[in-house]
This record gives structure tokens, C-alpha cells and sequence, in this order.
């Protein structure tokens, strides 16, 4: 004791000292650890960014540059037709029954009452697989076909032929795209307009396949391509056509001069415009498909007797059209930068 007095403090108080003299110190390291760690990260992301800048870029024509179109087709495609899924349920509905479904607000109205929210995605997974499909056989061939009806015309008439080269490659990948597409329409429909169907594209696709056979998948493929066709021509040629007068008449300096935002922009809006068109002229068959798959066994030919159907015209569910061809082709413009 006569010692510890002698010091003048507790014997407690040393040990006290020297951790919070360690604490400090190791607090110290640490912190200088961080700032060198954080120097780091930053050098590493700076030279990332470099060598971002200094890559080239994919090249046309190669099967890199088909294979990132397809993937471009799948999220613009998949990923769009996904979040506007309520809005296509409502159409089809429209489609399949117009007494019931008068117009938009009564159609989303009935759904809301007799199904609840959850009732609003119903067919998404048979969409998201459908129409991812599409988009990556429509992209990627639309580009494939594009350089080889350019290189048939020749270099001293690709220029001259551009509109009817889009028009044209554009056809051939959808004759191909739908291919991919029809059985998950084919089952699509039939979840979203026959309560109790089935819940989703797992149950609901070997349900039709037993019930119609594998045939029955693709009873709707010739309205699709009639609908899908004409849709995609108008699509793709205007989209290019109205992108290439905003640059040349609208924005003062060449594309590959402009910001990344400004392209998207041009793109987006020409995607839009492009896609309200569309809706005027896939409409008509886009009703055909509804019906066909709605209807076991029915056959084009069934249309004519379907009176319900057509005293309302082909155009009944046209005041949805533009809003969900035009905002999914607003969106989808991203596949075609």
C-alpha cells in the first residue's frame, strides 16, 4: 500500500492508461488503413474507367455483336412487356369479352373487384419468357438480316434502299421471333382471360399441350405474324427514319458527337412515335390472337361467327393500344442503341 500511495494514484488507473493509450493507437492504424484503402479503391475505379474509355468497342457484325443485340432485345423486350403486363390483361380482356370489359377504367375496375391487386399480374411469367424470347431472336436477326439484304443490294444501293432494307429485315426476324413467342402467347391469353385456367406458365403450358396437343401452341402463329409483322416493319423503319431526321434536321451536331442522355433521348422519343403507330396498324390482328387462344379449337375461320366479338369492331380495345405499344416501344428503343 505504501507504495501504491507513493505514486499517488489507484493501482486501477493504470491499466485503465495504457488501454485507452492502445485504443487510441489502434484507432490511428485503422484510420490510416481506411485512407488507404479508399486511395485504392479509387486509383482501381479510376483505371477501370480508363480502360472503359480505351476498349474498343464491339464490333459490327460479329457474333459478339448479334449476341449483345439479343441481350439488348431481352431486357428491352422482356423486361418492358413485364411492367405493363396489368395493361395488356385489361386489353385482352377487352378483346375477349366487350360486354364485360366496356372500356379501360371499367375493365381495370371489374379486375380490381373480382381478383384484388395480385389478380393485375396474372400471365407474367408466361410474358416475361414469351416476349424475352421475341427480343432476342427479333433484334438479333433484325441486325443479321439488315447486313445481308445490304450487302445483296449492293454498297452502291443499300443507301438509296435503306427504307425497304429495314422494312424487309425487319419482317424476317419477326416471321422468326414469333416462332419463339406463339406457345407462351398461346398460354398467356388463356391465363389471363379463363379464371381458373391455370396459376402460371408452369402449370398452365403442359395443360394446354395436354389438352390440345403440341399443335395447339401454334394455331395462333398466323394472326401473330399478322399482327407482329406488320408491327415490327412499321416499327423498326420508322424508328430508324425518325432518328435519322432528328439528327439531321433537329440537333445541330452528328451522333457520335452527342451525350449519352441526348441519344437516349432522340431514341426514346422516336421509340415512342414509333410505337404508337404500330398500335394502328397490329391492332385488328392482335384481336385475332386474343380470340384464337382464348377459344379451344377455334380456327380462324371461327371469327366470322364469333358476332359478339366483331359488333364491337376490330378496334374495340384501341383507346389501350397506344399507351402500351407506345410506352413498351418507348422503353424498348433502348435495344436499338
Amino acid at each position: 500500500m505504501a507504495s501504491r500511495d507513493k505514486v499517488g494514484c489507484p493501482a486501477a488507473t493504470l491499466p485503465l492508461d495504457r488501454l485507452l493509450a492502445t485504443l487510441a493507437a489502434n484507432a490511428e492504424q485503422l484510420g490510416k488503413r481506411w485512407e488507404i484503402a479508399v486511395r485504392d479503391r479509387r486509383a482501381r475505379a479510376a483505371e477501370r474507367r480508363m480502360e472503359a474509355d480505351t476498349a474498343p468497342p464491339v464490333q459490327l457484325h460479329t457474333p459478339l455483336f448479334y449476341a449483345t443485340c439479343a441481350l439488348g432485345g431481352v431486357l428491352s423486350t422482356g423486361l418492358t412487356h413485364l411492367a405493363v403486363t396489368p395493361l395488356d390483361l385489361v386489353k385482352c380482356n377487352m378483346q375477349v369479352d366487350p360486354s364485360k370489359y366496356r372500356d379501360i377504367s371499367s375493365g381495370f375496375g371489374v379486375l380490381l373487384q373480382e381478383q384484388g391487386l395480385g389478380g393485375f399480374f396474372k400471365g407474367w411469367m408466361a410474358t416475361l419468357v414469351g416476349y424475352s424470347s421475341q427480343g432476342a431472336c427479333k433484334f438479333g436477326f433484325y441486325e443479321y438480316f439488315k447486313k445481308c439484304y445490304s450487302d445483296i443490294a449492293g454498297p452502291e444501293n443499300a443507301d438509296r434502299l435503306k427504307t425497304v432494307i429495314y422494312l424487309a429485315a425487319s419482317a424476317s426476324a419477326e416471321v422468326i421471333a414469333d416462332l419463339a413467342l406463339c406457345p407462351m402467347e398461346a398460354v398467356k391469353v388463356r391465363i389471363q382471360t379463363q379464371p381458373g385456367f391455370a396459376r402460371c406458365l408452369t402449370d398452365g403450358l403442359p395443360k394446354l399441350v395436354r389438352s390440345e396437343g403440341a399443335f395447339g401452341l401454334y394455331k395462333g402463329i398466323v394472326p401473330l405474324w399478322g399482327r407482329q409483322i406488320p408491327y415490327t416493319m412499321m416499327k423498326f423503319a420508322c424508328f430508324e427514319t425518325i432518328v435519322e431526321m432528328v439528327y439531321k434536321h433537329a440537333v445541330p451536331k452528328p451522333k457520335d458527337q452527342c451525350s449519352k442522355p441526348l441519344q437516349l433521348a432522340v431514341s426514346f422519343a422516336g421509340g415512342y412515335i414509333a410505337g404508337v403507330l404500330c398500335a394502328a396498324v397490329s391492332h385488328p390482328a392482335d384481336n385475332l390472337v386474343s380470340f384464337l387462344n382464348n377459344a379451344k379449337g377455334a380456327t380462324v375461320a371461327d371469327v366470322s361467327c364469333y358476332n359478339n366479338h366483331w359488333a364491337v369492331g376490330p378496334f374495340h380495345s384501341w383507346p389501350s393500344a397506344p399507351y402500351y405499344h407506345g410506352g413498351h416501344s418507348y422503353w424498348s428503343a433502348m435495344g436499338n442503341i
